[in-house]
């Protein structure tokens, strides 16, 4: 008996399947480097970041070792779109040099997250410590309804 079934539908929770489970297909947003859209330069264009709800924030999480802070951008654009740009810097080679392997990779990014309604945008802070970004944006106080008592006479 196998245990793969026979006809293979697309499931996010397959784990061989092809097709890619992308939460962000239908945000379509223009990206101000299209040079940069090419297959060599996808390792450092994909900068890895995590995104944590706590009750209090939204933080976000980015490894960019080898960047300083003044080489990333930290941006609210159109209200409710958080950006994250960065530009590494390329090193300088010398002609004498015999390169064996290059695994670092250097160029732009960029990376977009839609915010959601509940966050205090002007108390957005942005911190770097050991190439590590972290963003925190705080949640605004839900209000929860004011419920009153009806008495049931009878």
């Amino acid at each position: 008996m196998s245990l793969i079934p026979s006809s293979r539908r697309s499931s996010i929770f397959d784990p061989f399947s092809l097709d890619l489970w992308d939460p962000f297909k239908d945000f379509h947003l223009s990206t101000p480097f299209p040079e940069f859209s090419t297959w060599e330069n996808s390792a450092f264009l994909n900068a890895r970041i995590d995104w944590k709800e706590t009750p209090e924030a939204h933080l976000f999480n980015a490894d960019l070792p080898g960047l300083k802070k003044e080489e990333v951008k930290v941006e609210v654009e159109d209200g409710r779109v958080l950006q994250i740009t960065g530009e590494g810097q390329v090193e300088k080679e010398d002609e004498n040099d015999t390169w064996h392997r290059v695994e670092r990779s250097s160029g732009k990014f960029q990376r977009r997250f839609r915010l959601p309604e509940n966050v205090k945008m002007d108390q957005i802070k942005a911190s770097m410590e050991n190439g590590v970004l972290t963003v925190t944006v705080p949640k605004a106080e839900v209000k929860k309804p004011d419920v009153k008592a009806i008495e049931i006479s009878g």
